[in-house]
C-alpha cells in the first residue's frame, strides 16, 4: 500500500491567491488539499470549498478553527496578513507542521514571532514565491557587488490597485539583496519617499519607485544608472499562478527539512 499524499491547508481559501493555491494543489499529483481556512464570520465558513469558489463539491469544508484543521495536515500556504501569520505561525509549530509564508508587509515584532516559530518547525518565508524573481534577487546581489556607488540604484514596482502594502515585499527584497551586493543595510541607504525639493540624490541611495493600477499582477525592475549608461534587470509576472506553483515547490521541499527558517533561495539551492 502506497503512502498516503502530503496533506495541504490553505489560509485566506476565498481570496484570489487562496483561490490559485488551492487550484494547484488539486492538479498536483504528489499532494492533496485537506482544508481550506477563512476569517470566522465569512460566508464560505461551512460550506464545500470547491461550490464556494463555483465547481463541484470537493469534500473539503471551509473552517474558521485552524487548530482543528492543522491537526489532519502537513502542511499551510499561507497568503493572508501579518497578524494572521503570526498566528498561524504559532499554531503551526504546535502541529510540527511546515508554514510556507507568502504574506508581505510584515513588521520587525511579526518576523521576530515568526522566528521565535520556526525553533520548532519548518519555515519558508519569501517576499515572492516566483522561482524567476528569487533567481533575479541573485543577479542583483552580483551586479551590486560589482559595480560601485557610482551606480545610482532604483527598484521599480508596479502592482494591481488592490495591493495594500508599498514597496512590495519583492521589491523589499530586491533592494535588500542590492544592499546585501555592497556590503551596507538597506535601512541605512533606501530611499522611499521623493516629494517636493527633495535635493539631489544621495550617492549610494538604493531608491524606490511604486506603481499601483489596473490588474497588474507584479512587475520589478532594478536599476543601475551611471554618467552615460543603465543596466537594468526586469521580472514580469503575468499570471499568478507563478506564486502558487513555487509555493508547492517550497512545501514539498519543507518537508524533508529540519526546523528552521527558510527561504526560496535554499529551496532553489542557491544559498551560499
Amino acid at each position: 500500500m502506497s503512502a498516503p499524499l502530503p496533506g495541504i491547508v490553505i489560509t485566506g481559501a476565498s481570496g484570489r491567491m487562496g483561490q490559485m493555491l488551492i487550484r494547484t494543489v488539486l492538479e498536483h499529483d504528489k499532494v492533496q488539499l485537506v482544508g481550506a481556512i477563512e476569517r470566522e464570520g465569512h460566508n464560505w465558513v461551512g460550506r464545500d470549498v470547491g461550490e464556494c469558489m463555483g465547481g463541484a463539491a470537493l469534500g473539503v469544508t471551509v473552517s474558521d478553527d485552524p487548530l482543528e484543521v492543522f491537526a489532519n495536515a502537513q502542511v499551510v500556504i499561507d497568503f493572508t496578513a501579518p497578524e494572521a501569520t503570526v498566528g498561524f505561525a504559532h499554531l503551526a509549530a504546535q502541529a510540527r507542521m511546515v508554514h510556507v509564508i507568502g504574506t508581505t508587509g510584515m513588521e520587525e515584532q511579526h518576523l521576530a514571532k515568526i522566528q521565535a516559530a520556526a525553533r520548532h518547525a519548518v519555515v519558508v518565508r519569501a517576499g515572492n514565491m516566483s522561482l524567476g524573481v528569487n533567481l533575479l534577487t541573485r543577479l542583483v546581489e552580483k551586479v551590486a557587488k560589482a559595480l560601485d556607488d557610482d551606480y545610482d540604484i532604483e527598484v521599480i514596482e508596479a502592482h494591481h490597485n488592490r495591493k495594500v502594502d508599498a514597496p512590495s515585499g519583492t521589491a523589499l527584497m530586491l533592494g535588500e539583496a542590492a544592499a546585501k551586493g555592497r556590503g551596507v543595510s538597506l535601512q541605512a541607504v533606501e530611499d522611499r519617499a521623493r516629494d517636493g525639493i527633495t535635493g539631489a540624490r544621495k550617492r549610494g541611495d538604493i531608491g524606490f519607485s511604486v506603481i499601483r493600477g489596473g490588474d497588474i499582477v507584479g512587475e520589478h525592475d532594478v536599476m543601475f544608472a551611471a554618467t552615460g549608461e543603465r543596466i537594468t534587470l526586469r521580472h514580469v509576472a503575468s499570471d499568478r499562478s507563478v506564486f502558487a506553483r513555487g509555493a508547492l515547490k517550497a512545501a514539498l521541499w519543507g518537508l524533508d527539512q529540519g526546523p528552521g527558517e527558510y527561504d526560496m533561495i535554499d529551496v532553489l539551492g542557491l544559498a551560499d
